[in-house]
This record gives C-alpha cells, sequence and structure tokens, in this order.
C-alpha cells in the first residue's frame, strides 16, 4: 500500500512540515527541506514559502534562515519578526538564539 506522504508534491510536503512548527519555535529553511525529504533544497522552501496566498493561515513566519535572521521580503521581515516576538521568541542584534527556538520534531 503506497503512503500518501510519498505521493504528496515537494510544495505539499514542504507545507507539511511547516504547518507542524509550534508556536514559540523556529526552522530554519535547510532543516524544512530535510524533513520534507528534499535534502540540500532551503531554496526551494524560501520559494515555495515566498508565493504562499495572503492571508495563508500556514506559519510561514516560523521558517528563518541558518544564521537566525528573518528573510527580506518586500517589507514583510518586519511582520514576521512581529510575529515572532508575539509568540516570545526573543531577537538579539536581529538574530534569533537557535539554540534555544529551534524546533526539534
Amino acid at each position: 500500500m503506497s503512503n500518501p506522504v510519498d505521493e504528496a508534491t515537494p510544495e505539499e510536503r514542504i507545507w507539511h512540515v511547516v504547518s507542524q512548527i509550534p508556536e514559540g519555535k523556529v526552522a530554519t529553511y535547510g532543516q524544512v527541506a530535510e524533513l520534507a525529504g528534499l535534502a540540500h533544497a532551503a531554496r526551494k522552501v524560501g520559494r515555495t514559502m515566498s508565493l504562499l496566498p495572503q492571508g495563508s493561515r500556514l506559519p510561514w513566519h516560523r521558517v528563518i534562515s541558518a544564521a537566525g535572521r528573518v528573510s527580506p521580503r518586500g517589507g514583510g521581515e518586519h511582520r514576521q519578526r512581529e510575529l515572532l516576538e508575539s509568540e516570545g521568541v526573543i531577537f538579539i542584534k536581529g538574530r534569533v538564539d537557535l539554540s534555544r527556538y529551534r524546533w526539534s520534531p
């Protein structure tokens, strides 16, 4: 019997992983790619996240760079930071402490 996850598109696999990130935690683009079974596809994750429709309920704001920074998105980085801070994530000098806030499924 086939596994529905195996039949999912790369985008669906990325969305599934992102939907699992709990409030107050973050994941890096590369981490999401690995968990989605898309090794070395951090850029694919970034592109997929950038194409989410306005008002999406997917917690896109919990995906950040490996440097612990939010990624510039035509002004959206301020909104991303606000959303993370509202969940208790603290920024120090523009970065999130990944050792403290990185999601570990």
